[in-house]
């Protein structure tokens, strides 16, 4: 019987962890850990194959990976470096298959067509997917692919074999081939999901793909547990597109960065970047949110709404003012645990309204202040981060500020040089 499979997904097998080996060959092969930043005390992003297999996992902190791995190696996150990568990955895929999308820095999905959907040709397909992005980007680069009729189950299919694994789902051999999984490795089956789950009585792989899809739509709260379980069961879904309406960077404060001080001058730094990223889109916004979490526990926030604006100077004479209205007399002389700022309101310039007090020529034209700022962001990607700067940057420097590798974002190159 010849069955027929829609999507090709692949992943990179422990990738940040990959990229140092890559960097250095003499890792390859080697314990690696990579740390969030290159510190006493820093807990591990990623772990190599090899030092997994010793019990090193996302989380675990300097001092217990050592003992769990003796010989483990660490190196700090590059996420310059990663993105880089990244790219290079791509290109090297698209030479064998186009890529649909990147559903985050080492994750990719290809649509099947044609005589490609046939399960023998799709398996070798991926194989010559993986031989190519070896060859092209170099031999610590491994990756996993799946196959299978619909995205989710070629996601799932992508993890059951690793590292350098290949496989493949179809709903003819559901759900027995992945009865062996817990529900919790199920992409998209959340801790807060599971519960839920067993509330309504679905404890196995087996039980979940029995219900109907309908009552998953319940058990969610909403349309996405129908379209989760159709997935599930091979069915090609239409997933609708996330708007981006906000824009916002955050981070967890270190060393002299969570005084009061320490903190104002990183939600600076981090509004900065995030008015450089609107700029680059285009788009304008017109409301700030800024949000401060305190060690105790403790959140403050507060919002501003004003006219549409692209400029950096206008955006951090309204943060100055939340930050001295926020409530510091509660947090008494306590230190700062983490800073966010986000942008909201955005509007391309084509969906911009001119305010009528302003000095701009019409809708989706830049004021002075807007131009002078966009030649900043020239001059800094020309000549270097910081060659014009906003003021006086955090005590504690911390690499890549607003530009780290998120869940699902991929920083552009030149978030780097800002």
């Amino acid at each position: 019987m010849t069955y027929l499979v829609d999507v090709l997904f692949f992943d990179m097998n422990s990738y940040f962890a990959s990229v140092a080996q890559q960097e250095e060959p003499t890792l390859i092969g080697r314990p690696v850990g990579v740390l969030t930043t290159d510190a006493p005390g820093a807990a591990c992003i990623a772990a190599s194959t090899e030092a997994k297999r010793c019990g090193v996992r996302m989380g675990t902190r300097q001092a217990e990976a050592r003992v769990l791995c003796p010989d483990i190696v660490f190196r700090p996150a590059r996420h310059d470096v990663c993105v880089r990568y990244h790219h290079a990955i791509r290109a090297a895929a698209e030479e064998i298959l186009p890529i649909e999308a990147a559903h985050s820095v080492d994750e990719f999905s290809c649509q099947l067509r044609g005589p490609q959907r046939e399960l023998a040709q799709a398996l070798e397909i991926a194989q010559q997917l993986q031989t190519n992005i070896l060859h092209r980007v170099g031999p610590a680069m491994r990756s996993s692919v799946g196959v299978a009729p619909s995205r989710l189950l070629a996601k799932i299919a992508a993890e059951l074999q690793k590292p350098m694994g290949i496989n493949w789902l179809h709903p003819a051999v559901l759900p027995e081939k992945i009865g062996h999984l817990q529900l919790s490795d199920l992409p998209g089956i959340s801790k807060g999901m599971q519960p839920r789950l067993q509330a309504a009585g679905i404890v196995t792989v087996a039980d979940l793909y029995a219900l109907p899809p309908k009552h998953a739509r319940a058990i969610w709260g909403n349309v996405n547990g129908e379209r989760f379980l159709r997935e599930l069961r091979g069915e090609q879904v239409v997933w609708p597109r996330a708007q981006g309406h906000s824009l916002g960077h955050g981070q967890v404060l270190s060393g002299a960065n969570a005084t009061r001080l320490g903190a104002r001058l990183v939600a600076r730094r981090l509004l900065v970047k995030a008015a450089a990223r609107l700029r680059r889109t285009g788009d304008f916004c017109a409301g700030l949110s800024l949000g401060v979490r305190m060690h105790s526990g403790a959140r403050f926030g507060r919002k501003a709404r004003f006219p549409s604006t692209q400029d950096s100077l206008v955006l951090l004479g309204h943060l100055d003012g939340m930050w001295q209205d926020l409530p510091w007399s509660r947090a008494g002389l306590q230190p700062v645990r983490s800073v966010s700022v986000t942008l909201v309101e955005r509007a391309s310039a084509a969906q911009h309204t001119a305010d009528l007090f302003e000095g701009r020529q019409g809708p989706g034209k830049r004021t002075p202040r807007e131009d002078l700022c966009h030649m900043i962001d020239r001059l800094n990607q020309k000549y270097g981060r910081d060659t014009i700067r906003f003021g006086e940057l955090p005590p504690f420097h911390v690499p890549y500020t607003g530009a780290k590798i998120a869940f699902g974002r991929v920083p552009d190159p030149e978030d780097f040089h800002e």
